[in-house]
């Protein structure tokens, strides 16, 4: 792990307000519109491909500053209205095709009463009948009495993802994240007896490791989901782009992940067969070591993504790093 220096504030409440010194503008968002919203395949626990409305609602950011976030540029400073949250989701599903489950990703918390009303439960449950797989996000501490109000409204399954980013404990300390390992376990353990899916966000290569210890930490954080009962385990290149990361690599405590340390962290992923492993794609060209070799090394992951099984990696020529 990599030694800070006197630029990371060393106490909670400190680092907070550091981050957000940090940060460039926040993006113009409506209260009455998600910001986004698409459609994309993903394996199914019964081995299927199957289609998912994936929509990014429009909230209230989360009280909690992770030093790595940039989720928080979509966000708004203020609980949305009573309603805005069903009229997102309507929204996004009328121009989005019929699909068999829903991913609804709110840049916070859905377990958060100052993002998602409460009083929204029952008709974003009315609205979500037709899924047989409904999957929202939430910060750990928040799992509880509220996600079985919610799950005990809907039709489907639910299946709530929880950010562990790394099991290396004195790591996730200083992503600011406000959680523990144990605490972690506890909210695992909590869905699981209570019959709710889990699935697990992983970082690679997060701030403060160095790429060795990015690849190690990633391993043995997929380890640790599959541990506390995960369905799913999700590995995410650690990106730039707030602020406060740009400041952690100009002082050598932070560098973007190649993308063999995100191929490696796959590969043992789905060698494990404890549950179904993703990688996450989205601009990865930023981590390529070699244009040359890029779009074929993408559609492997692609494939590793929708098949779950080994396959070997694509020759290159001009950089010859996957030859030997």
């Amino acid at each position: 792990m990599r030694r800070e220096n006197a630029i990371y504030p060393e106490h909670t409440g400190d680092r907070k307000e550091w981050i957000k010194k940090l940060r460039p503008p926040r993006n113009d968002r409506d209260a009455w519109q998600p910001y986004a919203y698409h459609n994309e395949k993903e394996l199914s626990p019964d081995g299927e491909m199957v289609d998912s409305s994936v929509i990014f609602l429009t909230n209230k950011e989360c009280p909690w500053r992770c030093v790595m976030c940039d989720l928080w540029k979509n966000t708004l400073n203020e609980t949305v209205p009573e309603g805005a949250i069903p009229h997102q989701i309507k929204t996004a599903l009328r121009n989005l095709p019929k699909a068999y489950q829903v991913k609804l990703y709110n840049s916070g918390s859905f377990f958060d009463r100052k993002a998602i009303p409460v009083s929204d439960y029952a008709d974003i449950a009315g609205i979500l009948k037709p899924f047989k797989r409904i999957i929202v996000e939430s910060h750990p501490s928040l799992i509880g009495e509220q996600t079985l109000r919610f799950r005990d409204m809907l039709e489907g399954k639910l299946e709530v993802a929880l950010g562990l980013e790394t099991a290396h404990p004195v790591v996730l300390e200083k992503l600011n994240k406000g959680i523990t390992i144990d605490s972690f376990r506890e909210a695992a353990m909590f869905l699981d007896e209570n019959e709710i899916d889990l699935r697990v966000f992983i970082l690679v290569k997060p701030p403060f490791m160095n790429e060795e210890e990015g690849l190690e930490w990633a391993c043995r954080s997929i380890d640790f989901a599959f541990e506390v009962k995960a369905k799913v385990a999700i590995v995410i290149p650690t990106r730039g782009g707030n602020g406060a990361m740009e400041l952690l690599q100009a002082e050598g405590l932070f560098s973007p992940p190649k993308l063999h340390t995100l191929e490696q962290a796959l590969d043992y992923g789905l060698s494990l067969n404890k549950g179904r492993v993703f990688a996450d794609l989205w601009d990865l060209e930023q981590f390529s070591e070699c244009s040359s070799c890029f779009d074929s090394r993408r559609q492997r992951l692609v494939d590793l993504n929708q098949a779950q099984f080994y396959k070997s990696y694509p020759l290159c020529e001009d950089c010859n790093y996957l030859n030997q």
